[in-house]
């Protein structure tokens, strides 16, 4: 896994706006960096050229804008490539006496990963000189193999750059190699440097500092462009187990060593949604990470994502492939219980909203004064087709977790899908079928507290499969408790 640095493009510099070119036609999944050093009296950040992203920008050095004296600001603007990009136009604005603008596109390769993770830290020297030394306030996440692109812009208008290097607390960097060195006597004059070094050595969140040695005295703005190869720190799948009610089972893999923390996620129709007991999930020394889902929508495609961090804080994500939930009947279910029953719902519920209120004649004018408005409730009637869907109907009301239930549609409703109370309900059975109708009073209420994960298996599950421990335990030899909590014992 390596990051190359490729090429820079011809410096550009103008009063006001600039069109930087690149060194060749950029590839795609290539990095492109556009580093801009910039002067003005009101001293506003460039504007972002369209497709590009800002990463960091500070002005600094201290004093008052003039002829080579004041501050000058350092911009880091990223894209990756997509192929045949068009040139970036970044400006400032104009009309202003002694602005400057400078800006020069790098060009950066990776051999490895599924993208590019950057970061930026910035600091200022405000002591003219000839020794610059810029130490950021800010932290980074550095670790051996981390590319670092150098940059550093001043006031000086003649300056020249040399002995470039990069140090931080606990990180060793390879010698930094100098790759642009531009003045500009546009303006009130302004001086744009960039290098390249690599992390050797160390791993730490630290503030790194830039130092150089100028030809001539100059304030300005230094700091550093950490830059990574997007390398996941798991992999994720996702299983449909074959019981009823449907739930899936998310297993993440393959954590890297570093990983301690893990979340998982339900994705559908571009909404993202915590998993039930799955929210900074310790994973300090696991390989493996296992949870359920059995509160997911019926009829719709759905993913999962994982959000890994490591010891230092740095993040990956990992995105499962697209998995969707066939089911014959509408679902009320106890997904912490991992009990449920087919129902079809006859007519949808009349939603009632009420609020407490207080209506006061004040010298004959009614003033209401009144609380929020109070959750829906209703009521719905159902009906189950078997004497064993009515029976699991009433095992699952009769201790619902904290009173609770999940009522789903065989395709995704959502103005009806969710988490319900059950205050009262009626069993009107028919004598000549095993047809049952329910009448349900329902108040719709918050998900069950995520510290109640949702059942992976149940020992009425192993109760099924299995006669006794003997059989359990010969059935899993050789195996571990991973092995029984990814086994699908609806098959």
């Amino acid at each position: 896994m390596t990051i190359s640095y490729v090429g820079s493009g011809a410096v550009a510099s103008a009063a006001a706006s600039v069109t930087p070119a690149y060194p060749s036609t950029p590839t795609a999944d290539q990095l492109l960096v556009l580093v801009v050093a910039s002067g003005h009296p009101n001293d506003p950040a460039p504007s972002t050229p369209s497709g590009w992203s800002r990463v960091m920008s500070l002005s600094g050095g201290g004093g008052t804008f003039g002829s080579e004296a004041g501050p000058r600001r350092l911009t880091w603007f990223v894209r990756v490539a997509a192929g045949g990009d068009p040139q970036p136009t970044v400006s400032i604005p104009s009309g202003a006496t002694g602005s400057v603008i400078v800006a020069r596109i790098n060009v950066l390769s990776r051999s490895a990963g599924i993208g590019w993770l950057w970061s930026a830290a910035l600091g200022e020297d405000t002591s003219s000189g000839t020794s610059f030394s810029a130490a950021s306030s800010d932290s980074l996440t550095l670790r051996s193999g981390d590319f670092v692109l150098v940059g550093h812009c001043d006031n000086s208008a003649t300056a020249s750059a040399s002995a470039e290097a990069v140090t931080a607390s606990g990180i060793t960097f390879s010698t930094v190699q100098e790759r642009t060195d531009n003045q500009t006597a546009t303006g009130y004059g302004a001086h744009l440097t960039t290098s390249t070094c690599t992390v050797t050595a160390g791993a730490a969140s630290a503030s790194p500092t830039v130092a150089l040695t100028l030809s001539a005295a100059a304030t300005g703005v230094g700091g550093v462009l950490r830059l990574r190869e997007d390398v996941p720190k798991g992999s994720i799948a996702v299983t449909e187990q074959s019981v009823f009610p449907p739930r899936n089972q998310i297993v993440v893999s393959d954590l890297a060593g570093d990983v301690s923390t893990a979340s998982l996620y339900r994705n559908v129709d571009g909404d993202r949604t915590e998993l039930r007991g799955a929210v900074d999930i310790d994973a300090t020394g696991q390989s493996v990470v296992v949870r359920v889902d059995g509160e997911q929508p019926f009829g719709v495609p759905i993913t999962y994502t994982a959000r890994l961090v490591d010891s230092l804080g740095d993040e990956s994500e990992v995105t499962s492939d697209a998995v969707t939930s066939v089911v014959d009947t509408d679902v009320i279910s106890d997904a912490v219980r991992g009990i449920g029953a087919p129902v079809f719902l006859q007519t949808f519920p009349e939603k009632t909203r009420n609020r407490d209120a207080a209506a006061f004649n004040v010298g004959g004018r009614t003033v209401v004064v009144s609380r929020r408005r109070s959750a829906p409730s209703g009521q719905i009637t159902i009906r189950t087709l078997t004497n064993e869907a009515a029976d699991s109907l009433n095992s699952t009301l009769d201790d619902a977790t904290e009173g609770t239930v999940l009522i789903r549609k065989a395709t995704y409703t959502p103005r009806l899908d969710g988490h319900y109370a059950i205050p009262q309900d009626s069993e009107q059975p028919r004598w000549f079928d095993e047809i049952t109708f329910w009448t349900l009073d329902v108040v719709k209420v918050e998900a069950w507290p995520d510290v109640l994960e949702a059942a992976g298996f149940t020992l009425e599950d192993l109760a099924a499969n299995f006669t006794t421990l003997q059989d359990l335990a010969d059935f899993f030899t050789p195996g571990t408790l991973l092995d029984v909590a990814i086994y699908d014992f609806g098959g």
